[in-house]
């Protein structure tokens, strides 16, 4: 099963970040996602988006899960 970060709104709308921003394809496991999404949450952020939430194919994992620092 592939794992995919969707990008969301402060709403929870699915939003489609500004080109800016990185790209994120499936992951074959939720370890390689976490870690993308360390790495490229600011990136994420400055181009539209305000959270994410991991899926599991069409299962939702956790999230959302805010993007702004503490």
């Amino acid at each position: 099963m592939a794992w995919t970060w969707r990008y969301e709104d402060p709403s929870g709308a699915t939003v489609v970040p500004l080109d800016t921003a990185p790209t994120s394809e499936a992951f074959p496991n939720q370890a390689d996602a976490e870690s993308w999404i360390g790495e490229h949450w600011r990136e994420l952020l400055s181009a539209g988006v305000a959270q994410v939430t991991l899926l599991e194919g069409e299962r939702e994992v956790y999230g959302p899960m805010g993007l702004s620092p503490a």
